[in-house]
């Protein structure tokens, strides 16, 4: 999930091509970002605790934004509700029930798709995918999925340690001499584990954008691992390796650039190669080759304050490993299924990634979840846990779910972010809902 950190001010002066220099760009925030974490946001190291879950931009948490009123919800065939109160499945008809829920709570457009335990796909859309031209919601369409990257990337890691040619316990410092240092940060004593799973204490240094202004006119700004790196060096860590959890995407920038260090080539190439293609997902892609999502497409939307328009946030940069990754539905249910099934790691790999702590800053917002090797877990109401990345973009955001043998996923896409707290609140508690109903085959 990226996060949105604070507004930082602007820095004067720009650089080549008219972007700030390296330092600069990252502390005026205005050269791209993601929103990521759900509810909670990632801290600066000052911070006591998460950053407010609404703070989208410079809005207000307390504002209530008008609801998307132009948008109509597109009509869908319903499954018939007695067979499936008969069967006592989980069927199309009441994800359809949910999905409505999610839109009725202001969200422009939703998707879910749902893999079931005897093989079924459900699929349900509710909204439109365009305000103006009022386009239902395509189902399998893509969207930014954010921090759902984080899986695909620890995922890779930990190929390259099932290979021998690193150890999750290597320093930083061994594959990037001299890179995290500074004002306490030490590359000695942060691992490759400790990045994978935020208890690192990097100071995360993501840059966001400060205002919808900020957004127009710095959105096609691109930005560098080393450069947001960097810039982290500035700042204090959150915390000593180890003694403590702390969300931070600049943690993943820096796994970005061992894997470049490691394999000669870029990040998202190791992906492609080695899960993209071998699992046939045709329609992920790195976002970083475009400053738009493909259509089919659902827009992103965000309303950034009280009597505000929405605010078309469809495009921008954001090809990082924190969250560069575009894709669809099927393709990310076909990936969940693969991983919890065995099919991309070991089982003692998958174990190493299961292996969690508590994401203390999470708990508010996601009681029980803890966070394994760029995977999270969550208790099910029916029992045991399901395995899950969230991921949000300005206008965006994915939630996801597997059972840890992989035979049921669910994949949701909601576009439409607004800044009133207690609509996002509903509208998470709504989606998380969805997710349970879903794997726990109804009941």
């Amino acid at each position: 999930m990226h996060h949105t950190l604070p507004p930082r001010p602007a820095a004067p002066g720009t650089g080549h091509r008219g972007r700030r220099p390296a330092a600069a760009a990252v502390t005026a925030a205005v050269l791209a970002a993601a929103l990521t974490a759900p509810l909670a946001a990632a801290r600066p190291a000052s911070a006591s605790g998460p950053a407010s879950p609404t703070a989208l931009f410079t809005a207000s948490p307390t504002a209530s934004p008008p609801v998307f009123s132009t948008a109509t919800p597109a009509a869908t065939p319903a499954a018939s509700p007695a067979k499936e109160t008969a069967t006592g499945r989980y069927g199309r008809a009441r994800l359809q029930r949910d999905v409505d829920a999610i839109r009725a709570l202001g969200a422009t457009g939703v998707e879910a798709q749902v893999v079931t335990g005897d093989g079924r796909r459900l699929v349900a859309t509710a909204g439109v995918a365009d305000l103006r031209t009022g386009q239902p919601v395509p189902a399998g369409g893509y969207t930014r999925v954010s921090s759902v990257t984080k899986m695909f990337v620890a995922t890779v890691m930990l190929q390259l340690a099932g290979e021998g040619r690193l150890s999750l316990d290597d320093t930083v410092e061994r594959w990037l001499p001299g890179v995290v240092r500074g004002n306490g940060h030490d590359g000695r004593r942060i691992t490759i584990r400790r990045l994978l799973q935020h208890t690192a204490g990097v100071y995360d240094a993501y840059p966001a954008f400060a205002s919808v202004e900020d957004y127009r006119e710095r959105r096609y700004d691109r930005f560098t691992d080393e450069q947001v790196v960097a810039e982290a060096m500035r700042h204090e860590p959150a915390f000593r390796p180890g003694e403590d959890w702390l969300y931070s995407n600049t943690g993943y920038l820096i796994i970005s650039m061992i894997i470049k260090k490691v394999t000669g080539r870029p990040w998202h190439a190791e992906v492609r190669d080695r899960i993209s293609r071998p699992l046939g997902l045709r329609h992920t892609r790195w976002s970083g080759t475009s400053l738009d999502v493909p259509r089919p497409r659902m827009k992103g939307y965000l309303v950034p304050g009280p009597g505000r328009a929405p605010v078309d946030v469809t495009r921008h940069f954001d090809g990082d490993a924190a969250g560069g990754l575009i894709s669809t539905a099927p393709d990310v249910n076909r990936f969940l299924r693969a991983l919890a099934g065995g099919r991309l790691l070991s089982p003692a790999l998958l174990e190493e990634m299961r292996r969690t702590v508590p994401a203390t800053a999470f708990q508010q917002v996601w009681p029980g979840a803890r966070y394994g090797l760029g995977i999270m877990s969550r208790p099910l109401t029916c029992g045991g846990l399901y395995w899950n990345h969230g991921g949000d973009d300005y206008g965006y955001t994915a939630r996801t779910g597997v059972t840890a043998d992989g035979r049921r996923s669910v994949t949701l896409f909601v576009a439409g972010r607004t800044a009133d707290g207690e609509r996002m609140q509903a509208r998470e508690k709504a989606a998380a809902e969805l997710v349970d109903r879903a794997l726990c085959g109804g009941r």
